[in-house]
């Protein structure tokens, strides 16, 4: 497990956090980070999904801003820093270094060739705008935060999305909730799971909004759909 620099597109380098599983070949994940950067929690995410036979590349989306920033979210300065990046983060441009990084990650020796991309919170946006602007083989959006705000893109979708919805996402409405079901449920490319009762970030260990039963449940969806979907 190791950091590697990525050409961004627009000129520039940026960091990514890289995790090899222990066959010399395997499919290929680009992991995408939540608002707090490329902390404990994503590297630990993408040593789990090396651990399941993925090779794994988190990138820092915030580098243009503060170059490796890790955060958690345990305390209320670092929610405040957090929200700063996210409200500073130029979404197209992210978007852009996310292909870069899919590009980078197709070129590696160890990768086969298929790449997904799993993103989680901001990084759930992100993973329904790869599956609209890139080619990436497949992708699993996690509690994504605004894609009732950019369903105009939904016809752009021609490879296989995941969805993970937290029924009571604090950072979600029930109304926006209702959109994106209502804009996606008929697409042969989407699946969408709904989890009661939990909250946004359901899936971060640790977090304070954590639940095991839904985190379990929506992993094992994941890894299911990725091995459908990538080999």
């Amino acid at each position: 497990m190791s950091d590697i620099s990525i050409q961004a597109s627009d000129g520039g380098t940026f960091s990514a956090y890289l995790a090899k599983p222990a066959m010399s070949t395997a499919p290929g994940i680009v992991l995408i980070q939540e608002i707090f950067g490329v902390n404990k929690e994503m590297r630990e995410k993408a040593d789990h999904f090396a651990e399941a036979g993925f090779v794994v590349t988190c990138p820092d989306l915030f580098w243009r801003q503060e170059p490796g920033i890790q955060l958690t979210d345990q305390s209320q300065g670092e929610w405040d820093k957090a929200f700063a990046l996210y409200q500073g983060f130029h979404e197209a441009r992210g978007v852009q270094d996310l292909i870069s990084t899919l590009f980078h990650l197709r070129s590696l020796p160890e990768c086969q060739g298929s790449v997904g991309t799993v993103g989680y919170c901001l990084g759930g946006k992100l993973a329904y705008l790869m599956a609209t602007r890139s080619d990436a083989d497949c992708s699993v959006s996690y509690y994504g935060v605004g894609i009732e705000g950019a369903l105009e893109e939904a016809a752009a979708i021609l490879r296989p999305l995941l969805l993970h919805i937290a029924e009571e996402d604090q950072f979600v409405s029930k109304e926006a909730q209702a959109e994106v079901k209502g804009a996606l449920s008929a697409s042969a490319h989407v699946t969408i799971h709904s989890y009661p009762g939990v909250d946004h970030a359901f899936a971060r260990k640790n977090g304070t909004t954590f639940s095991q039963n839904a985190a379990d449940l929506a992993n094992q969806r994941t890894h299911a759909f990725l091995k459908e979907h990538l080999g």
